[in-house]
């Protein structure tokens, strides 16, 4: 069975995925593009690379949609809260890309994002759509909130190890790098290639607005009321991948394979999650919707050191979203998706 599809903010980075995934996709049909500044411009002029350039794009506005299964919304912070109510009213089901519906009470959005949410009530009925760590929630919902791909590097690596009561909640510290389409396509001084380009640089030191959202999925996936995380993230000079590397201090001396075991017992049936011996590489993972983890113990300290790689524009934005549309439908969730990377 088909089902229609819009996706709005199909001109950003995360819409491209979306749409050139969505393409090769055997049970969803893209029957609206819609985009801000780029409404009324051909798909040819903002992705070159796809197929079917001639599609044109409409208004974000979901006023101006037809009628339609399912809607991804790809929009910038902020934008997604009212469309997204509109939609759903409609009968239409909903995957927020966006951080608008991420977390689960106003409280925290409030101290991840310094403002009110504007319809604090409505949080609480966003499932988080990280499908290997819930979703059960998933199947028949008309809703979901797609994390962040910070958040879903991270929280993949530690959930497990949390659950298993191998390593202690506070005082984990993470310290993550991404390539520069993790910031968007909106043009920036600090992302001009002058200033990328043979450089590393790390930003939002100690507010970074994922580290609510890391700590809540870790509570969640682990039943741990208090998760505390230092998350420090970095730029680096590249175009896409993120590579998370956590430490967290033992509950009791384990040896590495302790570790290993928990990861692989707890993705033991996963499609996606790999857990490998070595340590993870981002180009391994480019192109796919696979997360790559790996532990070690850094005996003199008595912490574990998690690592995960992932492609933050597919497990950690566009990919993620099919996967979880995928299941609310009641399809396989791999169906669509690639799972080898594309570089050697």
């Amino acid at each position: 069975m088909s089902h229609n599809v819009a996706i709005l903010g199909a001109s950003g980075y995360a819409g491209g995925e979306l749409l050139r995934l969505l393409d090769d996709h055997p049970d969803f049909d893209v029957t609206y593009l819609g985009a801000h500044t780029n409404a009324g411009r051909e798909l040819a002029e903002v992705h070159p690379h796809l197929s079917g350039g001639e599609r044109l794009l409409g208004s974000a506005d979901p006023g101006a949609m037809p009628p339609v299964d399912l809607a991804f919304l790809a929009l910038p912070h902020g934008a997604s809260a009212q469309v997204a109510g509109e939609l759903l009213e409609r009968g239409v089901r909903v995957i927020d890309l966006g951080s608008d519906y991420r977390l689960d009470n106003a409280k925290r959005y409030q101290f991840a994002y310094g403002e009110p949410h504007p319809f604090p009530d409505r949080l609480e009925e966003w499932p988080y759509g990280l499908p290997e760590l819930f979703g059960g929630l998933l199947p028949g919902a008309d809703r979901a909130a797609a994390p962040g791909c910070y958040p879903t590097a991270t929280v993949l690596g530690l959930a497990p190890l949390l659950a298993a009561r191998l390593i202690q909640p506070a005082g984990i510290v993470v310290n993550a790098v991404s390539g520069v389409s993790g910031a968007g396509r909106t043009a920036r001084e600090d992302l001009q290639f002058g200033a990328v380009d043979e450089n590393v640089g790390a930003y939002a030191i100690g507010r970074h607005r994922h580290r609510p959202e890391i700590e809540m999925a870790l509570e969640l996936a682990s039943g741990i009321p208090r998760v505390s995380v230092t998350f420090t993230p970095h730029l680096v000079p590249m175009q896409r991948g993120i590579l998370a590397t956590s430490a967290a201090s033992l509950t009791e001396p384990v040896g590495r394979g302790v570790l290993l075991d928990a990861l692989r017992t707890a993705y033991k049936d996963s499609t996606f999650v790999d857990v490998i011996d070595g340590s993870p590489q981002t180009r391994w993972v480019v192109g796919s919707n696979r997360a790559m983890i790996s532990a070690f113990v850094d005996e003199s300290t008595g912490r574990a050191i998690v690592l995960t790689a992932i492609d933050n524009l597919i497990k950690g934005a566009a990919g993620q979203a099919i996967q979880i549309a995928n299941l609310m439908l009641g399809m396989d969730e791999s169906a669509g998706l690639p799972v080898a990377g594309w570089m050697p």
